[in-house]
């Protein structure tokens, strides 16, 4: 009886390389696309206006996430944002006033009066002494507003020159410096 029995064979049929590259690269895109579009992108900058913290070809990631959900942007962060000039430009600026304060620069100096009426004069670690900060000007936020310089002050375009930074143009906080390969970092707040 066994012998009337008709073998059958099956045979597994195997995906084609074609179909395989195919599904790794949409299963990337399906990851990739989302995270960088609303978690964390690359920058690259551009220019000297944050030297010596940050030089150019410089290769930053920014989390754009944090100030979405999380918190609020605060004085010290380098942030990455829509020039208010010309939105088609990012630049990348260290947040100096807040949004309801005054900041008054007067003789090289930084001063901050919160939104409590506290006046302090702002501490810099991050910048040379020999940097100057002109011109002496007082310049009170509004809401959603915040005042931003560069490290590198007389060789940077911010607030001083094209005014307050409205809070939407923000894109995100600096998180990580991944290039050069010996300046790998987190990014510091002071």
């Amino acid at each position: 009886m066994e012998e009337n029995l008709s073998k059958i064979i099956v045979t597994e049929k195997k995906p084609s390389g074609l179909w395989e590259f195919l599904k790794a690269v949409i299963i990337s895109i399906l990851i990739v696309v989302p995270i960088r579009a609303y978690v964390a992108q690359p920058f690259i900058v551009d220019g000297a206006s944050m030297e010596p913290n940050f030089h150019g070809g410089n290769y930053l990631i920014i989390d754009e996430l944090s100030y979405q959900f999380f918190r609020e942007p605060s004085r010290g962060d380098v942030i990455v944002f829509r020039a208010p000039t010309n939105q088609s430009q990012f630049y990348i600026k260290r947040i100096i006033g807040l949004p309801g304060e005054s900041v008054e620069i007067s003789n090289n100096k930084l001063y901050i009066t919160t939104t409590s009426g506290a006046t302090f004069m702002l501490d810099e670690p991050y910048i040379p002494k020999s940097f100057n900060t002109d011109p002496n000007i007082i310049k009170k936020l509004n809401k959603d507003e915040f005042f931003v310089l560069g490290d590198n002050r007389p060789h940077s375009s911010d607030s001083r020159i094209w005014g307050v930074l409205p809070r939407k143009n923000i894109t995100g906080k600096a998180l990580v410096r991944l290039w050069p390969i010996d300046e790998i970092e987190l990014i510091k707040n002071y």
